[in-house]
């Protein structure tokens, strides 16, 4: 089972961040944290690295729903987005698969819920 799921899109790197946080948010979910990856990189090791950005989000009612299930599974959460521009210019966005994140935890309440969070995050990625 792959971890996450992912798409290229026809967009420029500032434009697939709008876009995807505007898609996120028709299915519920906000973005409570950006890292800018490629920022933090250069600031903490003199490092260059290419565009990449790591949208945390959340939808609060699945997240309610899961941490009722399973009070520590805040450790995974929110769910991860990320929007890269690739060396050849192509702009990627993808995001975690919690179903995949989910068979590390031995509860089976959270099943549903995954599965839920996974349809929409697809949705998200396969309407860039």
């Amino acid at each position: 089972m792959e971890y996450f799921t992912s798409q290229k899109v026809d967009l420029s790197y500032n434009q697939a961040i709008e876009k995807v946080t505007d898609l996120l948010k028709e299915e519920g979910f906000g973005v409570l944290t950006e890292i800018d990856v490629k920022d933090t990189l250069k600031k903490k090791l003199d490092v260059d690295f290419k565009k990449y950005k790591i949208l945390g989000a959340c939808n609060p009612n699945f997240a309610h729903k899961a941490l009722q299930a399973e009070d520590k599974i805040g450790v995974m959460l929110p769910c991860n987005v990320i929007v890269e521009e690739n060396e050849d210019g192509t702009v990627e966005v993808s995001a975690v698969n919690p179903v995949a994140s989910m068979q590390a935890v031995s509860n089976d309440g959270l099943q549903p819920i995954a599965d839920e969070v996974r349809k929409r995050l697809e949705k998200v990625i396969s309407n860039l």
